[in-house]
């Protein structure tokens, strides 16, 4: 094979991963002949398009933001309205994180750049010690986008995926596997790269997020699983619980330096992608939906001024899927849609509140619900600039309810999620609180808890999509996905 060592500083990375949707065409250029590219550049492109997929509002990609009804659109209303046809917001979600199951679809995402990185970290020099801390960090994220594919869809394509490559295409017919199974031995991935991990060594210098530093690492790894346990917790409470204690003693995030994602985004091409498509477009299409403002309203809620205007005095929302002008209802400040605001697909705030969840349901976690409810509140409030004085008041006034846990725990984890779409679609989901109507200019049956399957499988693998939308109740929105049991 034809071997183009590729030796790219960080901004030509991002220009050669970047078109005008921000998408990754092709690392080879020509499929017949592909090059082999270092695996840190390899995985530096992965942890940039999972970043950007799950933090971008183009809705022809992601709208999560309309699951859980925090965000409203103001002239075309149609992804509020759950229309995900006329643009194929599944198949672009698919493609982006997991790349297409056959070759025949030039589409890399992030799971096939991680896949190449691994096969040609093999062929690399550097210590014992640094290969198996980059074979870790690898692993690790392929766990995440992994577990997001299940989170979004249900049963997909895993064991059989991401086999067919430019040179040896084979079949686009791969079999679904079922959820639960994919998610269990997600984790036993998770306990293998941890075993990995070397402190003493460091990682990739191409990482963007923790910059090789293992010890971070560590505690992202251990993070994300005692997410996924908690995430099983109605499926599989034994399970649960020891997965979720392992990960608690090996070591969670224990403050905001920790968090996965980016705590500041660079200029340029690589902006935070909220400000890419929100103020760098030009265009005024979103504005906070009446659904999260009044909720925060009732609440006098102090992260109002954090994250919104205010129209005559007052924060105004707009109505959920309906045609809002954009002039007359409250818009985001800087600390959401500034080229430079932070970034987290998995951050301290999300733990505290898993913590409190796994507290109540009787995990030993380090806490009791109440207390890490009320931390979970404290550092959402810290995370954007919220003066402790104001945040101990909130928490007063908004007490834990340990007779109705769920309502306390989603509510606020909802609120606190703001912006973070994904991780607030799987609180709500689990914790079935808040409580959404499906608007009655909707065109599907019910607010989604899932997104149904790419158009592309029922082109390429039909035989084996139209099992897995059987297997599961129908690909419908409302279908639930394994873990969300009540």
């Amino acid at each position: 094979m034809k071997k183009i060592f590729l030796i790219l500083g960080f901004a030509s990375l991002v220009l050669t991963l970047t078109s005008c949707e921000r998408d990754i065409t092709s690392l080879n250029e020509d499929p017949k002949h592909p090059s082999e590219v270092p695996s840190g550049v390899l995985f530096a492109s992965a942890e940039q398009v999972l970043l950007d997929q799950l933090m971008t509002t183009n809705v022809n990609r992601n709208i999560s933001r309309f699951f859980t009804q925090q965000w409203s659109q103001t002239t075309y209303i149609g992804e509020s309205r759950y229309n995900m046809s006329s643009r194929p917001i599944p198949r672009n979600h698919y493609n982006y994180m997991m790349a297409s199951s056959s070759a025949i679809i030039n589409s890399p995402g992030v799971l096939s750049a991680l896949r190449d990185a691994k096969k040609f970290l093999g062929t690399e020099g550097g210590t014992p010690d640094q290969k198996s801390n980059n074979l870790a960090m690898i692993e690790l994220v392929n766990v995440y986008a992994w577990a997001n594919l299940v989170d979004t869809y249900g049963d997909i394509p895993y064991f059989g995926a991401l086999k067919a490559t430019p040179e040896n295409p084979g079949s686009a017919e791969i079999p679904y596997d079922d959820a639960k199974v994919i998610y269990l031995d997600l984790i036993k991935r998770i306990d293998a790269a941890l075993a990995m991990i070397n402190t003493t060594a460091t990682g990739y210098s191409n990482d963007f997020i923790y910059k090789g530093d293992m010890t971070k690492w560590r505690k992202m790894g251990n993070s994300l699983k005692f997410r996924m346990a908690v995430t099983l917790s109605d499926v599989e409470p034994a399970l649960a619980k020891t997965y979720a204690e392992a990960a608690f003693t090996n070591g969670l995030f224990t403050g905001p330096e920790d968090n996965f994602g980016l705590h500041t985004f660079p200029s340029g091409q690589f902006s935070n992608p909220v400000y890419q498509d929100v103020i760098q477009s030009g265009r005024n299409d979103f504005v906070p939906s009446d659904v999260l403002v009044n909720f925060m309203n009732t609440t006098v809620d102090p992260r109002r001024a954090a994250w919104f205007t205010t129209v005559g005095g007052a924060y105004i929302g707009g109505v959920y899927a309906r045609q809002n002008p954009f002039s007359n209802y409250s818009h985001f400040t800087s600390a959401i849609t500034g080229e430079n605001a932070q970034g987290y697909l998995l951050d301290y705030t999300e733990i505290l509140f898993l913590r409190a969840e796994a507290a109540q349901r009787g995990f030993n976690v380090g806490g009791t619900a109440p207390a890490l409810y009320a931390d979970a509140i404290m550092a959402s409030m810290t995370e954007y600039g919220v003066s402790s004085t104001s945040a101990t008041a909130y928490i007063a006034a908004n007490p834990y309810n340990a007779a109705n846990w769920k309502k306390s725990l989603g509510e606020q984890s909802w609120v606190a999620m703001f912006n973070k779409g994904f991780q607030a679609w799987n609180f709500t989901r689990r914790l079935d609180f808040p409580v959404f109507v499906n608007p009655t200019n909707s065109v599907v049956e019910a607010v989604p808890v899932r997104m149904r399957y790419s158009d592309q499988e029922y082109l390429l693998n039909a035989t084996n999509v139209n099992a897995a939308a059987t297997k599961i109740g129908g690909d419908k929105v409302s279908t639930k996905v394994f873990w969300d049991k009540f």
